[in-house]
């Protein structure tokens, strides 16, 4: 095409475009470099603050400590001067999503504010990653009776150069009325008075929640916790405190597709109702005295078709599970390991996932016990049935951490071809700038097996420099399937 057809030299292209088409190009900017086009022309100087996203971001919030208090007072001074001059602006104009990240040093009244104006514009996606100087402000009560929020975000993590806790306090004592809330995501900021009832009270708000997710609570003020949402598909729940657990916990939300949890596991379960669950993350430890039950725990989640289990919750399994139930739906499993956790509980739980087809292992290295059974090459087993086996797992996924290991390792995967009849695909993945040993030495062990117990399984061994790719047993050489960068 002719550019002068399109008058691309002209100086006005720019100035001919609809206000609106302004208007979406610069909310894709954060509102200080929006704010800039202002000195292109006259008719610029005010269409920054009319866009439908507003972004601020306290300069000082990832460099506070390096600045003299004069230097800090004047860059707050005209950070807030900024934030006042561009919601003046706005007038009435509606907004659509303000987001506001800021750290000590913007007084909570001028914070609130600013809240309370995005709330008057009718913001529909309000995120708040704020840390002010104490937990006495309360967060302001008007945007818990929001008729207009569909996504709210209250925290102070993700860059916060201030610590984890946000200063603010969600007072849930009032009226909770969010009718078009669909995601919640709540980060290191108080609840309420922290008692057992406080989380109700604020989700009973909540009539059509879709995504949940709760960073850094604190069990040490509750005796139980209430997830309690039937329209929730999504939810995250993340507890940093390992010293204290609550007595109960409850999960119901028979809508739930996406599960992760991390935490002490609790004293008990009572109720689990997670009938639509398709995936789960679970990070749990064993406490202190080991008198956490997780069984009704996994009962609840036994439904599920992809499971992600840390080397802790492996340890959770073993000492805090009566029994562990058949997943019948399961067809992916990842297990993560490390050298302080055994797997006693991995032999009965491979053998109930009749139906597992991908098994993903992050690293082989485990604590070698009495009771790993015939799953790995810990021990010396003699007339111990090997669940391998009898599994159905077809593809098989290791994710190499060979830290000097390396030998251990290989002989972990070569019980793995001897031993899984059905396997058609084994993937080792690895970073060979970590290790002196090349993916060429590896497949060459491998290659070498006499016997494996599925002949017709592929083997790629990949790097992050190479692929290589062979069967076993075969007289065929390695096929070099492509270079990695």
């Amino acid at each position: 095409m002719n550019p002068t057809k399109l008058n691309i030299g002209s100086k006005d292209v720019i100035n001919t475009l609809p206000e609106a088409l302004i208007h979406h190009i610069l909310s894709f900017l954060p509102t200080r470099e929006a704010a800039s086009t202002s000195l292109l022309s006259r008719k610029w100087r005010y269409l920054f603050a009319f866009v439908p996203n507003l972004d601020f971001d306290d300069p000082l919030r990832m460099r506070a400590d390096s600045l003299y208090n004069q230097e800090k007072t004047e860059l707050h001074r005209t950070f807030i001067d900024f934030v006042d001059r561009v919601l003046g602006l706005q007038g009435k104009f509606p907004v659509n999503g303000f987001s506001l990240r800021c750290g000590n040093g913007v007084d909570d009244v001028v914070v609130t504010r600013w809240i309370l104006k995005a709330l008057e514009l009718g913001v529909t996606d309000l995120d708040l990653r704020i840390a002010l100087d104490c937990y006495d402000p309360l967060f302001p009560p008007q945007v818990l009776a929001s008729k207009s929020l569909v996504r709210l975000r209250i925290g102070a993590r993700n860059g916060t150069a201030y610590g984890v806790g946000s200063g603010l306090t969600i007072d849930v004592d009032k009226h909770v009325s969010l009718p078009k809330l669909k995601t919640l995501y709540i980060d290191s900021v108080m609840i309420g008075n922290q008692t057992d009832t406080c989380l109700d009270k604020l989700l009973s708000g909540c009539h059509v929640l879709e995504e949940l997710t709760l960073i850094g609570l604190l069990w040490f003020h509750w005796e139980s916790c209430s997830l309690s949402v039937p329209t929730l598909k999504r939810l995250t729940l993340c507890v940093d405190d390992h010293h204290e657990w609550p007595k109960s916990v409850t999960f119901d939300a028979p809508a739930l597709v996406y599960f992760e949890y991390s935490d002490t596991v609790a004293l008990k379960y009572p109720k689990v109702n997670l009938d639509s669950l398709v995936e789960a993350s679970l990070r749990l430890k064993v406490g202190y005295d080991m008198v956490g039950d997780a069984t009704n725990l996994l009962l609840g989640i036994s439904n599920v078709q992809i499971l992600y289990l840390s080397a802790s919750t492996l340890e959770v399994l073993t000492f805090c599970c009566k029994a562990i139930p058949i997943f019948n739906n399961l067809t992916r499993l990842t297990i993560e390991s490390n050298t302080e956790v055994g797997w006693e509980s991995l032999p009965n739980l491979l053998n109930n996932c009749p139906n597992l087809k991908t098994l993903v292992f992050k690293g082989l290295q485990h604590k070698a016990t009495d009771s790993c059974g015939n799953v790995c090459r810990c021990k010396a087993w003699e007339n111990v049935p090997n669940c391998l086996s009898s599994s159905p797992v077809k593809a098989l996924k290791i994710k190499l951490k060979f830290g000097g290991k390396f030998d251990s390792e290989l002989e972990q995967i070569k019980h793995f071809l001897e031993s899984m009849p059905h396997l058609e695909k084994l993937t080792i993945y690895y970073d060979d700038a970590s290790t002196d040993d090349s993916p060429v030495k590896v497949s060459e062990e491998l290659h070498e097996l006499p016997s494996v117990a599925s002949p017709k399984c592929k083997i790629q061994v990949i790097s992050n420099t190479i692929s290589l790719s062979f069967t076993v047993p075969s007289s065929s050489s390695m096929k070099w399937i492509a270079p990695l960068l």
